[in-house]
């Protein structure tokens, strides 16, 4: 069975798809864009739209009953994979070892710079 996880923490969705889904012991959290959940408004820069992004998640993760330390895969979307370094060292203050799972992937991404999605597992199933 899947239920679909809804916080007025992070941004709503554009189209036809959850914020996340839970599905037995998972957690999938949908692609996060940068986007400040209160006011709609996007910060200037990588580090500060992914620093954004990860709060997003954050903020679903808790909606779902866990955290970022839970988190086992990352995907990470880069309009400018040169970014790679900088987003690392942000990613690199919230996640810590043993470390997710990760692949970055240059994308287009229609005005922003860095999108991500998660696989989490809730703390329960540990």
């Amino acid at each position: 069975m899947k239920v679909a996880i809804v916080t007025a923490n992070a941004p709503h969705p554009f189209g036809p798809y959850s914020q996340a889904v839970k599905s037995g012991n998972c957690i999938y959290v949908s692609g996060q864009r940068p986007v400040h959940p209160e006011n709609g408004t996007m910060p200037e820069g990588v580090v500060n739209q992914a620093k954004q992004v990860l709060k997003n998640i954050e903020s679903i993760l808790q909606e779902a009953g866990a955290g970022m330390e839970h988190v086992l895969k990352v995907n990470i979307y880069l309009a400018d994979l040169n970014d790679f370094a900088a987003v690392n060292e942000v990613y690199a203050n919230v996640f810590h070892e043993p470390y997710p799972a990760r692949t970055t992937i240059g994308a287009v991404l229609r005005g922003i710079l860095v999108e991500m999605d998660v696989v989490a597992e809730l703390p329960n199933a540990e």
